[in-house]
């Protein structure tokens, strides 16, 4: 089975286009990591996208925020009004869906799924050190995860934990072999809102029988989603850090 797997699309349209654009033919079922919406213009159309084409999708925290079921005091001002502006806009079908998401891990075909970490969905894995408690927690030897918008993830070779680097800007995939002894927590990226210094969409690819992960990027049309941002009354600033992927 090829899964595409996607993280933190973040109502953010113009990327989701351009991922299924350049994902198309090569992969047979979509999963998704979570946080489908804040952020991004678009939360019904990216909602919609999900409902209806992933196997298996986890919740995110701004998922939670934007259903109101997160107090959003824990938020900065910035995220806090785009959480507001999605919840004032979700449809009621749609927001009953993301309020419904399960919480992590979920299980497909030998891999599970996270948004944060296995030990607390809303902690951030962004070192080995954060990645060797995680490891012992860890109920498949394979996992996807998200939230931290860096793609790339974390080795356990039965010695030390390695951090996985993500595709350079000169490629738009990064292939790696599984290692049937090793462990691994493989972080797709941000489909929405990189924040890897990469503007670019970002996801992977899984081969499960093959046991091949593919990291890839691509370029989507930014400036249709900063003007929808500006338009549509959300904070400028969420506008601005998507040309330069921080």
């Amino acid at each position: 089975m090829r899964y595409l797997i996607v993280s933190d699309l973040h109502a953010n349209l113009e990327a989701l286009e351009a991922v299924l654009r350049h994902a198309e033919g090569r992969y047979d079922r979509a999963i998704c990591c979570g946080d489908l919406v804040g952020y991004g213009a678009d939360p019904n159309a990216v909602v919609e996208w999900v409902r209806n084409s992933c196997l298996v999708v986890v919740r995110g925290n701004h998922d939670r925020a934007c259903t109101g079921q997160e107090d959003l005091e824990w938020f900065n001002p910035v995220a806090r009004s785009a959480a507001v502006w999605t919840l004032e806009r979700l449809s009621g079908e749609n927001a009953e869906y993301v309020r419904n998401l399960p919480k992590g891990p979920a299980f497909e075909n030998g891999f599970e799924l996270l948004h944060g970490s296995p030990c607390d969905e809303d902690d951030y894995m962004v070192s080995a050190d954060n990645a060797a408690e995680a490891f012992t927690y860890l109920e498949r030897r394979v996992a996807f995860f998200g939230h931290t918008h860096l793609q790339g993830g974390f080795i356990w070779n039965r010695e030390r934990v390695e951090t996985i680097q993500p595709a350079s800007w000169d490629t738009d995939r990064l292939l790696m072999d599984i290692e049937p002894e090793d462990g691994y927590l493989i972080n797709p990226g941000s489909v929405g809102q990189p924040r890897d210094g990469d503007p670019r969409a970002a996801y992977v690819l899984y081969n499960a029988e093959a046991g091949v992960v593919s990291y890839c990027r691509v370029e989507y049309d930014v400036e249709s989603a900063q003007r929808k941002i500006r338009d549509r009354g959300l904070p400028p600033f969420l506008a601005d850090r998507l040309s330069v992927g921080r």
